[in-house]
């Protein structure tokens, strides 16, 4: 299940499949104004199922069509195209990096917080390897990454600032769906990877974490940072044709995040949406939702500085200063 959903290959395939599969019969849901929406499927997108299961979409008039996309290039993708109105979960620097190329493309309107508290992304290693301590022990390994360019930044990153040159180790993205099996197959010595694929391989016996909250620590040096790898994103072309509907959505997504934040049962959602095993879904670690409206300023410095080092790195093409990306609702 979890496989299928994330192995859509092109934008229009996807999106294709979904309006394919939308149901007809509710008369009253030809009325709603429809939006489409990218999915990147790790645990940072639990907003986009807590307001559809939860009907804050519907309350607000909004037919929203989850549409799982397999990289954060594909969502960039769709937006630029117009195929998708928005995005639950798309890289930050992602985000930045298409803004620096083609200005005014988007906006973040929610921003994800993650760090030693609320981890998201982890190096792990296989459950019985005891030869592994320590990110420096990674030298001379062979590492997968989630998939595209902005998570190889950081996987890297986090291993650049732990001491470690990118010739002291091969890399290789991977699907998020073969991770599991990357690690139980034994073609891998570590993986970076996300939430809720390192509970899971944890909780089968797969894998342990090495490290978490890496980002914080490593590339913002603070564990209590605000690593924001992540956020909701509204095309500008869809918010300035359709600002109401922005808005709508926006309150509705407000509602969604407060619920991720502070409703446990929130996470059943995991396991119906995430082919995670009920007996861990109260566990699996989240980041922290933010509207924009609501972010701190060292928070929104906490941003700059990881677009900053992207810049530096070649991923960004030009400086970018991120508060004009940030949208208040």
């Amino acid at each position: 299940m979890f496989a299928k959903k994330i192995l859509a290959l092109t934008v229009s395939a996807a999106i294709g499949s979904a309006m394919a599969l939308a149901p007809t019969s509710d008369a009253r849901a030809q009325t709603r104004d429809k939006v489409t929406m990218g999915l990147f499927i790790a645990s940072s997108a639990m907003p986009y199922f807590i307001a559809r299961e939860r009907g804050y979409f519907a309350a607000e008039n909004l037919e929203v069509e989850g549409i799982p996309l397999a990289t954060h290039p594909l969502i960039v993708q769709g937006l630029v195209k117009g195929d998708l109105d928005t995005a639950s979960n798309l890289l930050s620097v992602e985000g930045v990096n298409i803004n620096a190329l083609r200005p005014n493309t988007l906006q973040y309107f929610s921003i994800n917080c993650q760090n030693e508290k609320y981890q998201v992304e982890s190096y792990v290693v296989a459950a019985n390897n005891t030869t592994i301590k320590t990110l420096a022990d990674l030298k001379g390994k062979r590492i997968f990454a989630a998939p595209g360019p902005g998570n190889l930044f950081v996987a890297k990153g986090v291993l650049k600032a732990a001491g470690l040159e990118e010739k002291d180790y091969s890399m290789q993205e991977q699907q998020m769906s073969v991770h599991i099996g990357a690690m139980k197959g034994g073609q891998f010595d570590a993986g970076y990877t996300l939430e809720p694929i390192t509970s899971m391989m944890v909780s089968q016996g797969i894998a342990r974490r090495l490290e978490t909250g890496l980002i914080a620590k490593y590339m913002l040096g603070r564990p209590d940072a605000c690593a924001v790898l992540a956020g909701g994103a509204m095309s500008v072309k869809f918010m300035q044709e359709r600002p109401q509907v922005a808005e709508r959505l926006a309150r509705a997504w407000a509602k969604a995040l407060h619920d991720g934040n502070n409703d446990p049962k929130a996470r059943d959602l995991l396991a119906s949406h995430m082919n995670v095993a009920a007996s861990i879904s109260a566990t699996v670690p989240l980041s922290y939702y933010n509207m924009v409206r609501d972010l701190k300023p060292q928070e929104i410095a906490d941003l700059q500085s990881l677009v900053d080092q992207a810049t530096a790195y070649g991923l960004v093409k030009t400086k970018v200063d991120v508060k004009p990306m940030l949208k208040t609702f």
